[in-house]
């Protein structure tokens, strides 16, 4: 038990209701298996949360560090006063989604992170263990996005949420970054540059396409 009376387990189990989230992935979040959080809370394994993940976890859902099992802190504000938001990293992949002819995905590996607040996430309407940043390259989507730009996909708005917008996406095995706008006929997109100098393909079958993730953000530099 702690401070306030709860234990540990119904405090995290309810704020993963609360906030929508799900065990595996902020077992991820810590870098540990994806059953982690699941058998700490159901099963009491680990007895209690290593104290590196229950700070990870309080900053993330915005709690004290005494609901998730922590000491009392002296001079600490009350266990229910939200603290500093958390800050998630989220990782930089090692490839280019191509907003030119399109470049093969051969290496997906992190190559380094970026961190953003969660709550500005939340803002966005993604979950932070489902988004990963990566670079364009070429300049087919220009002025929209440019040959250097970062863009932060976000994984859970895959094909089962399609619309009008910006996707990463895989067709003929190659990897690129395209305007995807939603045909007159159904079940057909057409899959579009927004550079008139690039080619567009027009009402394509879907099944001819894997939808990486739907672009939600991007960053450039200012030179």
């Amino acid at each position: 038990m702690v401070g306030n009376g709860e234990d540990p387990r119904i405090v995290l189990e309810r704020l993963i209701a609360e906030r929508g989230e799900n065990y595996a992935d902020l077992s991820r979040l810590l870098n540990r298996n994806p059953a982690y959080i699941q058998q700490f809370i159901k099963r009491g394994t680990p007895r209690k949360l290593d104290e590196e993940d229950r700070r990870v976890l309080a900053r993330y859902f915005g709690v004290a560090e005494e609901m998730l099992g922590g000491a009392p802190q002296r001079d600490a504000p009350p266990a229910k006063v939200r603290s500093l938001p958390a800050v998630i990293t989220v990782p930089r992949l090692s490839l280019g989604a191509s907003a030119g002819p399109g470049t093969l995905d051969e290496d997906e590996r992190a190559t380094g992170v970026m961190a953003f607040d969660a709550n500005w996430l939340r803002h966005l309407g993604v979950r932070p263990q489902r988004v990963s940043i990566i670079r364009v390259d070429g300049e087919s989507m220009a002025p929209t996005l440019n040959d250097g730009d970062e863009i932060m996909v976000d994984h859970d708005d895959d094909a089962e949420r399609l619309r009008d917008g910006v996707y990463v996406l895989r067709l003929d095995g190659v990897l690129m970054v395209k305007r995807l706008a939603m045909g007159p006929r159904r079940g057909l997109f057409s899959v579009l540059s927004d550079n008139p100098h690039y080619p567009d393909w027009v009402d394509i079958d879907p099944a001819l396409v894997v939808i990486v993730g739907r672009v939600v953000w991007t960053g450039r530099r200012l030179i």
